[in-house]
């Protein structure tokens, strides 16, 4: 769906001559073709993503989590930003946006050249070691999984939401996980598992870029998760104005100043343009 120009306007309007603090979600890298949890499309789709409790405590769930995530990441980490992350690079090189607290492991708003950024769930490019604490490239992991699953790596699925891959689960017995190289121990991605909390520091940090603000862009998120919808109802408590732009209805809609109802890539790239040409 596109914006109609009034409310194009209007929302660039809103936010002239503010400071702006960005909250992201899945729906801003959809256009990048990372598929998204709750989309127009996704949200009818039951999905049963993997909790830590169980990646630690079983074997088969690692076998799950590691033969889909194999699958997954080629197209994951070959998805480039889009119209709407290098928009919103460009409004923090100008000064309009002070930061962008996301909800997304891509890594996308840094590839786009955003400095200020704040990962609210970590990022699939980093794994650490349960044991040890060793960190490694997920690149390096992911040859790694290779090497040992050759009969599997090159088998065709369909990608999931955040570098997973749709797999079933007779094919995931068996498979190889690898351990890490330091000393043996268990490997997981450098991300919040559902079922686990945002770090409290990561917390105080996006509280922090939302109170120095004087308005919250919200840009392809539901905010259907708590960890998102805390800053916007942040923002509401300072008496800010709340833009959001989202495919869809938001949990965040009766607090928002004005709800654009459009695709990422069209609205933010033409409000980067009338914010920074007039500022």
């Amino acid at each position: 769906m596109l914006a109609d120009v009034d409310t194009e306007t209007t929302l660039a309007r809103l936010l002239a001559g503010r400071r702006i603090a960005v909250l992201t979600g899945a729906g801003i890298s959809t256009e990048s073709g990372i598929p998204d949890y709750r989309g127009p499309v996704t949200r009818a789709r039951a999905r049963n993503p993997i909790r830590f409790a169980e990646y630690a405590s079983s074997e088969a769930g690692r076998q799950r989590y590691w033969a889909r995530a194999m699958l997954g990441w080629p197209r994951f980490v070959a998805a480039q930003p889009n119209a709407a992350h290098h928009a919103l690079a460009t409004m923090e090189r100008a000064g309009v946006v002070t930061g962008v607290i996301t909800q997304n492991v891509d890594r996308l708003h840094h590839a786009a050249g955003s400095e200020q950024v704040i990962e609210l769930h970590g990022c699939l490019h980093r794994v650490g070691c349960l044991g040890c604490d060793t960190v490694e490239t997920r690149a390096s992991i992911q040859q790694r999984l290779v090497d040992a699953n050759p009969e599997l790596a090159s088998a065709e699925v369909e990608t999931a939401p955040d570098g997973d891959a749709e797999l079933p689960p007779e094919r995931t017995t068996g498979f190889r996980v690898v351990a890490c190289e330091h000393c043996g121990g268990v490997l997981r991605p450098d991300v919040v598992f559902f079922g686990e909390s945002v770090p409290q520091a990561t917390v105080e940090r996006a509280y922090a870029l939302v109170e120095q603000a004087e308005a919250l862009l919200v840009v392809g998120t539901s905010l259907a998760v708590f960890s998102g919808y805390r800053f916007v109802r942040r923002a509401h408590d300072r008496g800010l104005p709340i833009a959001i732009v989202n495919l869809g209805p938001t949990r965040g809609d009766p607090y928002a100043t004005i709800c654009v109802d459009a695709a990422a890539g069209h609205v933010v790239p033409r409000l980067a343009s009338a914010l920074v040409t007039h500022r």
